[in-house]
This record gives C-alpha cells, sequence and structure tokens, in this order.
C-alpha cells in the first residue's frame, strides 16, 4: 500500500457501508454487473464493493481531480475493474453512454463536500480553519466563495443564505457582507467567520452550533450547483439503471434529501388515472423502495464517525423500463 493510499484509506470512513452493501447486493452479483460510485470522494465505498463482489467493475464518478488521484491511488490493486470518470454528477451518466457504458446495475450517491474537501486546509470548506475562501470542488474552473460574497448584491445573498443554509440571519449577515466588502475584499475563512459571529445573536449561537456552518454550507452549495447538478442527476442515474437495477442515496441535509424523496416517489406511485379500472402496464411504477423513508446510521456508528451523524439513506429498485415512453 502506498503512502497516499494509505493517507485516503486513513482519512475517509465510508457512511453506512455494511447496510449499502446489503441493499445493492441483490443486484452487484449479477454476473459482469456495473457499478456506478457517482459521487467517488476518497473511494471508500466502491473499495468495498470491489472487495465484496468480484465480478463486479466500477465506474468513479468525481469533478474533483484531486479526490480521482488519491482514489485511484487507493484502487490501484483492483486494476481495470476501477475505472475513474472526470464529471459533474448530472454528467456523469451521458459520459458512461459516451464510453460505451449503457446501463448499470447498481448506482450510489455519497453526496455532500467530501472528507478530502473538508481536511485539506487550503480548500477553503472548513469554517474552523483560516483559508482563502475557494470551495469549488473542481478548482480548475468556475467561481469561488470569495467571488460569490464579492459580487453578489445583498438580495442574492440573503437568497443563496436562506434557500440554501436555512439561515434564519440571513439578511442580517447578507448587509454585513455588503458593508465589509467595502472596506476590502473577502479573500478569507477566517474573516468570514469573524463577521457571523458578530452578525448572529450570542444566543442562537450557543443553542445553533457554530455560527459558520450554514452560511459555509449555503456557499459551497452556491459555487458547486450542488443541488441543480442533484435534481438534473438523479432522474439520469435511475434512467440508466437496468430493470433488476438498484440507487442508493446518502444526502446530509434536508434539501439534498427532499429531491430524493421526491423523485423516488414519483417513481414509486402509479401513475394512472384514478378512475382508470385497470392499470395499463405503462402507469406501474417503475422503482420499487428499499427502504421506509429515510434510514439513519446507528448511534454507534455515529460516536466513530461523527461526519455519518447527519445522513439521511434511501434506496429504490428498478422496476421496469422506462425508455422510450414519457413514464
Amino acid at each position: 500500500m502506498s503512502h497516499t493510499d494509505s493517507n485516503a484509506a486513513e482519512r475517509h470512513t465510508p457512511v453506512m457501508r455494511e447496510r449499502i452493501l446489503e441493499l445493492l447486493a441483490p443486484s452487484l452479483e449479477t454476473p459482469g454487473a456495473v457499478f456506478v460510485d457517482a459521487t467517488l470522494g476518497m473511494g471508500g465505498h466502491t473499495e468495498a464493493v470491489l472487495e465484496r463482489f468480484s465480478g463486479v467493475t466500477a465506474y468513479g464518478v468525481d469533478r474533483d481531480t484531486e479526490a480521482l488521484a488519491l482514489a485511484g491511488e487507493r484502487l490501484q490493486r483492483f486494476g481495470d475493474r476501477f475505472r475513474p470518470v472526470h464529471a459533474v454528477y448530472d454528467d456523469a451518466f451521458t459520459e458512461l453512454v459516451r464510453l460505451g457504458v449503457r446501463e448499470s446495475q447498481a448506482v450510489l450517491f455519497d453526496l455532500g463536500v467530501s472528507s478530502l474537501q473538508l481536511d485539506e486546509t487550503q480548500r477553503g470548506f472548513s469554517y474552523s480553519q483560516d483559508a482563502p475562501l475557494d470551495m469549488r470542488m473542481d478548482q480548475g474552473e468556475g467561481p469561488t466563495a470569495a467571488d460569490v460574497l464579492n459580487t453578489y448584491d445583498a438580495a442574492a445573498l440573503e437568497r443563496i443564505l436562506r434557500e440554501y443554509g436555512e439561515e434564519r440571519f440571513a439578511r442580517r449577515i447578507a448587509r454585513a457582507v455588503v458593508r465589509e466588502r467595502e472596506k476590502a475584499p473577502f479573500d478569507r475563512s477566517a474573516r468570514l467567520v469573524d463577521l457571523l459571529r458578530d452578525a448572529i445573536p450570542a444566543a442562537q449561537q450557543r443553542t445553533g452550533g457554530h455560527p459558520g456552518k450554514r452560511t459555509f454550507q449555503a456557499l459551497r452549495i452556491e459555487v458547486n450547483r450542488e443541488l441543480d447538478s442533484w435534481a438534473g442527476a438523479l432522474p439520469q442515474a435511475i434512467e440508466h439503471l437496468a430493470v433488476g437495477g438498484r440507487i442508493a442515496i446518502l444526502a446530509y441535509h434536508s434539501l439534498e434529501d427532499r429531491i430524493a424523496k421526491q423523485v423516488l416517489a414519483e417513481g414509486t406511485t402509479s401513475s394512472a388515472p384514478v378512475d382508470l379500472p385497470v392499470e395499463l402496464p405503462e402507469h406501474e411504477p417503475y422503482l420499487r423502495r428499499l427502504t421506509r423513508g429515510a434510514e439513519r446510521p446507528s448511534e454507534q456508528e455515529t460516536s466513530e464517525n461523527p461526519r455519518a451523524a447527519s445522513a439521511r439513506l434511501r434506496a429504490a429498485e428498478r422496476r421496469r423500463s422506462t425508455k422510450g415512453t414519457s413514464r
């Protein structure tokens, strides 16, 4: 095991690993099964799949080139059973088809910020350490968090803080940002954290956790278009699944989970008009739920891996094809 490989394995504990393997097992045991880890990160879930299911070929998708490099080192012992794909997840399935992979037996989404991004100080994702305000998952393109803070007007800042961070004090924070950037542009996280400590009432800080938590989440989602990408990616992933294939989704906040819940609900509900005496095949649900609501990690797992605490797991199985139909 190389230094980089060891580093990746030590820095990343896959959330709800055994439950995900259990849910995906029936489809991964199919001869020649294709597994798509649509949010590869540091490769922990993919490593578990390749170890457990010897006939699987795994495609690991990530927009973060550093993550692809680290995961590639970690998974190099599997040879060509692991194949990295550099793409945002709403482009992933178009790219897979271009590569000749027309369907998959299992898909996993492990959403949100990865262990790599949180732990790399200079990426700017963490509010606990001073760093440049970058927050891009793909550092090769797009605006940074500093660009958002320094160019968005107060109304736009308030909107993203309220919608993406569910921040009660969005207006107060947005106005403070606009006022303070007139003195000097924002470029580092410590200055933003200081502003948040001043803008959010002390009583709220005592009960609501770190004052940077919601603002940093909102900036990260805006910079990386996370919710737009996610809303586009999930229907494509379901369409890419073979009949009998399974999908598992780990979400870490209510906005991600709400999209998953809505898309899966659509697929598990008959589309037949209520007055139709017989349900035609094209109206039958094209998904079957594998979890009752959203499952949560055990207390033991959250105590051993605090990053699992907010995880919500949903899973479904593809019942029938909808290719060539409007569903």
